[in-house]
């Protein structure tokens, strides 16, 4: 496409590329616009920019009164004020909009209406100065697009003349728009990628805000959100190992120096979040391991207080509480917006579905639940507690099950855990961050369905564009040419209930089932595994010099009841929790390996009988593992994809 000098013009897109340029001037009524379904306008952004870029040479805006509030006069005329200007179709002097067409150093300026006072400056703000940063700018939203040098920076949804990673829509909460300087990686300070073929990025000159902000949300024995604002003492990683220290560079060298970012917190060798990962982390003092996250850390509650209570499980529950867990109000049970509803007054005439009053008409173990205003939650439990403690129970039932849960065990190539070996599991998924890094496990328990846990996700309402599910593949990063690879992007997150630790992703179309990619089978409701069963856990996961770092390793573990692990963790093991021995020396698993899936054969099928969960020690010799038991929420998972 052809450069348009001129002030608009329309991009036409079909039958031909090509510019039609508009009038320099065409802020009058009369003006001619092109209007075609092929065809976009756009316009220069001096013409809408409100700030300026150095002394406002090119400043376009309609700012048209001094900075004592006088009325500029029109360049056109000669009166009050005689002048040699004379407005031309490139110098931009329009009506009486403030202009610096001699490059004065006060900036955009005019002459004015009051005999008396023949120019005056019209103090345009700087737009470095329009919004100042706080921290490091991560949270900039102002409008400078030059560097600090006068590059004029590269749009965030251009690869030309820099390829990038930093698509606007793998990374929505970052405010990418148009060239704008932002920092999406906890950059020291805001940043872009320039229009100089030579020079791919460069740090932008915007001004520091004189007033520091002051937070209120700092934690210390738990984090929100993905834990930028702990300040606790945790000095080690999951997996027991001490924690490099801030300012020191050994045994890694890296960029985030306390003095630099002051705001940080990066005091000691404690776990941090200074980049905006999923959780607080730190810098290991073990060569070999670079990074790791803190995950021993509890996350916050972030439910509200509950309003009311119900007995056993809320099926006659008649109270008037209309809100989640999270504070988001209730779905009419009448209407269909935002969602369709399966369950109404009509399908079920005698759960007093009135309103949008918190029911449980389908008997649903987790309590009362409505569908909620928000688009994108379907359903959530309600602000409402038991008013008692049922009693707990489990059950034993006969086992039966169809196509889930197959694999060829003829494919032993390489594969990862604490003392794994190389294994097959064709249902465990590697999530990927939207860098493409893989995170966390997960399980395939329908084609477009996977279940892991909601450590590896900062809250239930994360932005998941450029997030995705990897299948079909025994490496952490497969060549790209791989057949048998999948890479399906991630939609949807839905948090499950408020105990479980779980999450069920939502592909954004149906994985393709072969002899690599396969769903897993579901337990029964309530079923427990007999003890001393043999079975598989799977990830991709810290492997402590065990085992190959760079493919899935399963490793086998054997069913220890829940009386007999309490007897090491002290009763803290609930009964919606399950554990395993552990042997061989520390089987286990550790950091990446969160999310992936506990693996029992039952009737000659795999079925997914826990989930893995961060734990205060991961591979400990002696220590038995942790999961949460998957058959305490199969009523929840078959909900969640039903209602989808």
């Amino acid at each position: 496409m052809e450069i348009c000098l001129k002030r608009a013009f329309n991009y036409e897109t079909r039958p031909t590329v090509s510019c039609k340029h508009l009038p320099w001037v065409a802020d009058r009524s009369n003006a001619e616009v092109k209007r075609n379904v092929n065809c976009d306008l756009y316009e220069k952004k001096v013409y809408v920019r409100q700030c300026i870029v150095g002394k406002g040479e090119d400043y376009r805006g309609k700012v048209f009164t001094t900075k004592s509030g006088l009325i500029c006069q029109q360049w056109w005329s000669k009166f009050p004020h005689d002048h040699w200007w004379t407005p031309t179709a490139s110098n931009g002097l329009e009506l009486n909009y403030c202009r610096n067409p001699d490059g004065d150093n006060i900036g955009p300026w005019c002459y004015t209406t009051d005999p008396e006072r023949r120019y005056e400056s019209c103090n345009i703000p700087q737009c470095k100065d329009e919004v100042c940063i706080t921290c490091n700018g991560e949270d900039y939203r102002g409008q400078v697009d030059h560097t600090a040098s006068g590059k004029e920076c590269q749009r965030w949804d251009q690869q030309h003349p820099h390829q990038h990673i930093y698509q606007p829509e793998k990374y929505p909460d970052k405010s990418l728009d148009d060239n704008y300087c932002r920092n999406p990686d906890a950059s020291p300070v805001p940043w872009c990628y320039t229009t100089d073929p030579l020079v791919e990025r460069e740090n932008c000159n915007i001004s520091k805000c004189l007033e520091k902000r002051q937070r209120s949300s700092f934690t210390t024995n738990c984090f929100r959100g993905r834990g930028e604002d702990y300040r606790g003492k945790i000095n080690e990683t999951l997996s027991g190992i001490p924690c490099q220290r801030w300012n020191a560079q050994n045994p890694h060298e890296h960029p985030f120096y306390p003095n630099i970012y002051e705001c940080k917190g990066l005091e000691e060798n404690y776990c941090r979040n200074p980049d905006g990962s999923e959780a607080p982390w730190c810098f290991t003092s073990v060569p070999e391991m670079r990074t790791a996250l803190c995950l021993q850390i509890k996350r916050c509650a972030d439910d509200i207080e509950a309003e009311d209570c119900y007995q056993e499980n809320g099926k006659n529950y008649r109270g008037a509480v209309r809100k989640t867990r999270k504070g988001v109000t209730c779905q009419r049970w009448n209407v269909n917006t935002p969602h369709r509803t399966k369950i109404n007054p009509l399908t079920h005439p005698e759960a007093n579905l009135t309103e949008n009053y918190c029911r449980n008409p389908d008997g649903d173990q987790h309590g009362p639940w409505c569908y909620t205003t928000d688009p994108k939650t379907e359903f959530d439990y309600c602000a409402i507690k038991q008013c008692g403690t049922n009693p707990f129970y489990l059950l034993t039932p006969l086992v039966e099950f169809s196509e889930c849960g197959k694999r060829e065990d003829r494919i032993q190539s390489f594969l990862r855990i604490v003392n794994g070996i190389p294994g097959n599991s064709p249902w465990t998924v590697s999530l990927r961050d939207r860098k493409g890094n893989h995170f966390c496990g997960g399980s395939l328990v329908n084609s477009r369905w996977v279940i892991s846990t909601k450590q590896c996700f900062s809250s239930c309402y994360v932005d998941l564009p450029g997030y995705s599910a990897m299948l079909g593949t025994l490496f952490r990063d497969p060549q790209e040419d791989e057949p048998s690879v999948q890479i399906i992007p991630l939609t949807k997150i839905v948090c499950g209930p408020s105990e479980s630790q779980l999450v069920m992703l939502q592909l954004e179309f149906p994985a393709q089932f072969n002899e690599r990619v396969s769903q897993i089978c579901l337990p029964p409701e309530r079923y427990i595994v007999p003890e001393d069963t043999e079975c598989e856990i799977a990830g991709w996961g810290e492997t402590k010099g065990t085992g190959d770092e760079t493919v899935l390793n399963v490793a086998k573990v054997r069913v220890l009841s829940n009386s007999g692990c309490n007897q090491y963790f002290r009763g803290r093991v609930r009964e919606s929790e399950m554990c395993t021995n552990s042997f061989q020396g520390g089987v286990g698993a550790c950091e990446k390996d969160y999310g992936g899936p506990l693996a029992c054969r039952n009737s000659d099928c795999w079925v997914l009988e826990g989930v893995i969960i961060p734990m205060r020690r991961c591979g400990h010799p002696g220590q038995p593992n942790i999961f949460i038991r998957v058959s305490v929420y199969v009523d929840w998972i078959k909900k969640v994809m039903e209602m989808a």
